[in-house]
Order: C-alpha cells, then sequence, then structure tokens
C-alpha cells in the first residue's frame, strides 16, 4: 500500500500517519491500530477537511472573493446542517468589546430575574406569615 512508502516518494496521504496514531490510541477503547484503519481515517479526514474547505469558499459571505477566511467557516459551521457539530469549534469572531457587553447585558438580565425571583418569594413568605399569624 502506498501509505507505507518511505517519505521521500509520492505520498497518498497528506496528513502525518503518526500523529493520527497519537490521537486515535488516545482513546481509552483503542488498544492497538491496524496500518489500513490508520490510513483510512487519515484519508477520510483528508477528504472531510477539503469538502469542508469547498463548501466554505463556494458558499462564503467574506469580502475576500478569492480566498477562503475564517469568517467563511464560522459562517458554514453556523448556518449549514451537515456542519452544525462545528459550531462550537468555529465560532463566529467578535470583538471583545462586543462580548463584555454581552456579558453586562446577560448579568444585569440576571440579577433582574433574580430580583424578581426575590420578590415572589418575599410575597409567598408573607402569604405564609399571615397564615400563621392568624
Amino acid at each position: 500500500m502506498a501509505a507505507r512508502l518511505s517519505g521521500g516518494e509520492n505520498r497518498l496521504v497528506s496528513l502525518p500517519l503518526s500523529r493520527i496514531r497519537v490521537i486515535m490510541k488516545s482513546s481509552p477503547e483503542v488498544s492497538s491500530i491496524n496500518q489500513d484503519a490508520l490510513f483510512l481515517t487519515a484519508k477520510a479526514t483528508e477528504l472531510f477537511v477539503q469538502y469542508l474547505a469547498t463548501y466554505s469558499y463556494k458558499h462564503g459571505r467574506g469580502k475576500e472573493k478569492s480566498a477562503l477566511t475564517y469568517s467563511d467557516l464560522s459562517h458554514t459551521a453556523e448556518e449549514c446542517e451537515t456542519f452544525q457539530f462545528l459550531a462550537d469549534i468555529l465560532p463566529k469572531k467578535i470583538l471583545a468589546s462586543k462580548y463584555l457587553k454581552m456579558l453586562e447585558k446577560e448579568k444585569r438580565d440576571g440579577e433582574v430575574g433574580e430580583d424578581e425571583d426575590n420578590d415572589e418569594e418575599d410575597k409567598e413568605d408573607e402569604s405564609v406569615e399571615e397564615d400563621i399569624g392568624s
């Protein structure tokens, strides 16, 4: 098989097989890895990355038409159902200032929600005290 050829010759896979082996071995369920399984995993990974890049390039909304950008990839992960599982890995980039404003807003909304909950609890406590007192 061509994957077993020495590094100087043309290879059928571009990804380093030794790194893929390390990643596969990091799983506790894996005790040994067949050379063919390693090759097929590498080839499948390459094909997946190629498909993701091609799809993102064709459907990208980036400013640069002749280049694939991170925003193209993150848009694909967010919008395409096939790539939804990558949304956490390829989040949309936002400015730190916008993120801080979002955090402040969430904190304020959380405090308002807690205040409303506390008001309801106070009312319940008052009604229980009235029942006990009468």
